[in-house]
């Protein structure tokens, strides 16, 4: 019998959990929803207690599949949301809700920080501007806004390494998720001490730092009984979900690009080097060596999701996308901006609205809904326009989540970024990316090139049509030109 990997995948709507045998076949998959909180405008919040739950529960449904073994996983690897700050005592219960990655609470820090300290200062280090949804000004919200939580807090955690913690009772940060911490220096790999300081903070106040793909401990007795794994499995610290799913969607040389297609959208190229941009962000990869220049959208499947959910009429996604392609390419001028919950890179606006723009009698339902689809292109292929600018060109994409079954989806993307985008076998992306790094650390594979030729295989690649990039090029012109002439607007 093949050996077997298990890859979780904390995302912002659900779990997801999958088994692979070391080919990177899928032979169980299962996951649970859970809820976002938005106690107050801006805020955006989830409980770290019922990411375990739902796991626990997940994980269960899939060792209940006949193919899968508890005793064959060799490996655990974790991969989750960006930019969690969650408070734990030395027990690891915790204390606070996490603000997630959507969440904008500390504007009025952010504007305060770089004030006192100088944006370029902290962008020296960082290799990212300090905007709100990072971790650092959470942790600072928790010092002025919550004290008592500050002072009881022993570490702060991110997502994947939560979930490490409930599996094995150690606490660990890796390095992909270090770009939220603005005092950590993306190029030396470590804290800076001395901007900590100024910001009166601590890297104390962060766990451990481990490698991606190194072992952070075992699965205890407790957290087998709940989930029904062997105690003592090894478990790596994982990863950032983007970063992990870059890898499991075939990305690990520089010059390689993963876009997603999940509930939000964007892009991460490889780098070798610590490129920055202001407008985009910076984080090192799952593997090591390796940075990702990343352009993260609050529009992706979830700008989809919500039409089907408010205008769709019980529709399946199918049958949306089937209405769309009915609509020409550029939707007859149909505009949609994908700005459901604000928007991140590169216009980093919380304040931005969703917009449909060019109605008329003369328009359809499928006309709404392509624009839907191209607007979410649209915004991909402003961050490959903002990463070109640090001399970074891009041909060819890979491509992962929900998304890029869709094949008229992906053809969109394709006319409207003019790359060729290649969509892999699995849209099990993250989750194998986080097994690969298990994989990895406990010795199934040798080499992270070895991984990735074994279990990644291309199941169509799609090439741009010059005709549709030509309308493309215009639609691409009047959506930048709509959001400079609305976004005064926004804020009102």
């Amino acid at each position: 019998m093949k050996q077997q990997l298990l890859g979780i995948d904390i995302g912002t709507s659900a779990c997801k959990v999958a088994v692979f045998d070391e080919d990177g076949k899928v032979l169980a998959q299962a996951n649970r929803p859970y809820r976002v909180y938005y106690p107050q405008n801006g805020w955006a919040e989830q409980n770290p207690e019922e990411w375990w739950e739902a796991i626990c529960d997940a994980v269960r449904e899939a060792l209940s599949e006949e193919s899968v073994s508890a005793e064959q996983i060799k490996g655990i690897g974790v991969d989750g949301q960006s930019w969690s700050a969650i408070p734990v005592d030395e027990n690891g219960s915790v204390l606070h809700n996490t603000p997630i990655w959507m969440d904008t609470r500390a504007r009025h820090l952010c504007e305060k920080v770089k004030k006192e300290i100088g944006a370029d200062e902290i962008f020296r280090v960082a290799g990212n501007d300090f905007l709100p949804s990072y971790v650092t000004p959470k942790l600072l919200w928790f010092k002025e806004e919550r004290p008592e939580v500050f002072q009881k807090t022993h570490k702060f955690l991110q997502s994947n390494s939560y979930i490490v913690m409930k599996l094995t009772g150690e606490m660990s940060q890796e390095y992909s998720q270090c770009y939220g911490i603005h005092f950590f220096h993306m190029e030396k790999l470590s804290y800076d001490m001395a901007l900590a300081e100024k910001m009166g903070l601590s890297p104390d106040m962060m766990p451990k730092l481990y490698g991606c793909d190194e072992i952070v401990g075992s699965v205890t007795e407790e957290a087998a009984k709940k989930t029904g794994l062997k105690a003592g499995t090894p478990v790596v610290a994982g990863g950032l979900d983007a970063a992990c799913g870059a890898l499991g969607a075939g990305v690990y040389r520089p010059g390689e690009t993963q876009e997603q297609g999940g509930q939000a959208g964007g892009m991460s190229i490889c780098t070798d080097k610590a490129l920055s941009h202001k407008a985009l962000i910076l984080g090192t990869h799952v593997v090591p060596g390796l940075w990702l220049l990343q352009g993260g959208t609050v529009g992706g499947g979830g700008a989809l999701k919500w039409f089907r959910q408010e205008l769709g009429g019980g529709m399946s996604f199918d049958e949306l996308t089937a209405e769309a392609a009915e609509a020409p390419p550029g939707s007859d001028g149909v505009l949609f901006l994908p700005y459901m919950a604000g928007e991140r890179s590169p216009i980093w606006n919380p304040d931005a609205k969703g917009v449909f723009y060019g109605l008329s009698f003369d328009k359809t339902r499928g006309h709404l809904i392509r624009s839907v689809l191209e607007g979410v292109a649209f915004s991909l292929e402003h961050n490959l326009r903002t990463a070109a600018e640090t001399g970074i060109h891009v041909n060819t994409l890979n491509a992962m989540g929900g998304a890029s079954n869709s094949v008229l989806w992906t053809q969109i993307k394709a006319d409207v970024t003019g790359k060729t985008i290649r969509v892999p076998s699995s849209d099990t992306a993250t989750t194998l990316g986080a097994a690969i790094l298990a994989g990895v650390g406990c010795g199934v594979y040798g080499s992270y090139g070895e991984a990735v030729n074994r279990t990644i295989r291309m199941t169509r690649v799609q090439e741009p049509n010059p005709e549709n990039k030509a309308v493309y090029d215009r639609s691409m012109e009047r959506y930048l030109r709509l959001y400079e002439d609305l976004k005064e607007g926004f804020s009102l």
